[in-house]
């Protein structure tokens, strides 16, 4: 078995090294060690591998805190020290920025860190009936396959789902219809956490029940999911208040319903918005466009700091929760939305936005490559782009740079979900 020198990390969190011309990406390994590995894919240019044994460990290396790492497919980065994990994305961002965009911030921003654990606010939990595990299991999938991971506990998932896990096992199993309830969506607000559970088949009285009094036993809200995102509705009548978060560094309460899209991380939301108007520096009298707004995330702070803010998304009901959200805080007059597809953005459609000294872009993964192949000469003098995918980002930044007269002022990582691959950034665009 031959003996490789991992030399850097992949964008998947995998140790890179070279044997005989090859590639080889080796799931567990960390720059520095020395290791053997077990290829289970080869191909003329790369293998794919597992760790077989370390030789010579990392200094960087650490104990996995969750007993269920390496199976469970939620984190692939737990065995590497916090620090050395967010050093690893600020790499990855920088190298798809060069390799891609041809390009390097002028600035490269301290990385945004928080909580390392139990911080996912928001999860989607698989379910599934297996005999053979003793009946039901409630989880995450295994790394690289559609099972379940059969799993007791989540260090990343909040601490009242967490110690649930086997609870919900149990609650499940039974159920009338333990074999057609495939997922269970967490969605966590500041003060209540409800559970929506996907029933493919109606719940009998007796199920209800048996929900019902869990959730009162271990303080959640249970929700069910007969059909689509709009049959989303509490078991119990009556309990339908929204779920909430705030920003009190700008006196801020956002309402929104379980299955509506928010950020995992509620402390990095937070340090990502108070870095994202450092950048914008909303003034009054600006006009400033947030685009792929959401339920006004990022809107209704730009509004708060003085600013007139657009903001535009392609989910009516997204956009609707921002003017309830903009009405509630007190911010209507200063902030307006409305529904449009930016991902097939025109000249004209951002000419019909009218005049906007500034941008703030999040898009999802795919980008907003339609957005800013769109900019005109009314182009604002400065963007600041949030972006899940760094590749995106770079390939976006190229259009920027080298086709539309923006600078990379900066850019820097938020670590939104520690202890994974993912690499949430933050870049500013200036013109001039």
């Amino acid at each position: 078995m031959a003996v490789v020198t991992i030399e850097s990390l992949d964008y998947e969190g995998r140790g890179v090294a070279r044997h005989e011309g090859k590639a080889i990406f080796i799931e567990g390994a960390l720059p520095g060690e020395q290791v053997e590995y077990s290829s289970y894919r080869k191909k003329p240019n790369f293998e794919n591998a597992t760790l077989s044994r370390v030789i010579k460990a990392s200094a960087q290396r650490a104990t996995p805190k969750c007993e269920f790492f390496g199976v469970c497919g939620g984190c692939s980065m737990q065995h590497l020290e916090a620090s050395a994990q967010v050093a690893a994305k600020q790499r990855v961002m920088e190298d798809a920025l060069w390799h891609i965009a041809r390009v390097r911030p002028d600035l490269v921003y301290p990385a945004i860190q928080g909580p390392a654990w139990g911080y996912r606010y928001r999860a989607r939990i698989g379910v599934r009936v297996v005999p053979r595990k003793g009946g039901v299991l409630v989880g995450f999938h295994e790394r690289k396959s559609s099972y379940i991971a059969d799993m007791s506990s989540c260090e990343i998932l909040p601490p009242a789902v967490s110690k649930n896990l086997m609870k919900l096992r149990t609650l499940i199993a039974g159920l009338s219809i333990p074999d057609r309830i495939p997922q269970i969506e967490v969605a966590a607000g500041d003060d209540r956490i409800v559970l929506v559970l996907r029933n493919l088949l109606p719940l009998s009285d007796d199920d209800v029940a048996r929900l019902l009094a869990f959730g009162e036993a271990e303080g959640f809200s249970m929700w069910i999911q007969p059909g689509g995102p709009d049959t989303v509705h509490p078991l119990r009548r009556g309990d339908s208040r929204e779920l909430h978060y705030s920003l009190p560094e700008f006196d801020l309460r956002l309402a929104f319903r379980p299955t509506d899209f928010t950020q995992v991380n509620v402390q990095i939301n937070r340090l990502l918005i108070r870095r994202s108007m450092q950048l914008l520096d909303p003034q009054p009298g600006e006009r400033i466009a947030d685009l792929f707004c959401g339920l006004g995330n990022f809107s209704l702070p730009i509004a708060r700091r003085g600013a007139e803010v657009v903001g535009v998304e392609g989910s009516a009901a997204l956009v609707a929760r921002a003017a309830e959200n903009a009405a509630a805080n007190g911010l209507a007059e200063r902030a307006s939305f409305q529904v449009s597809n930016l991902f097939e953005a025109t000249a004209e459609s951002l000419a019909k936005l009218g005049h906007l000294d500034k941008w703030l872009i999040d898009p999802p993964r795919e980008g907003a490559i339609a957005v800013v192949k769109a900019l005109g000469a009314d182009a604002p003098s400065r963007i600041v782009y949030v972006s899940c995918n760094p590749a995106t980002l770079a390939r976006d930044a190229q259009v920027l740079v080298g086709e539309k007269g923006y600078r990379l002022r900066g850019a820097g990582v938020a670590n939104m979900f520690p202890h994974t691959s993912h690499v949430e950034s933050i870049a500013l665009f200036e013109r001039g």
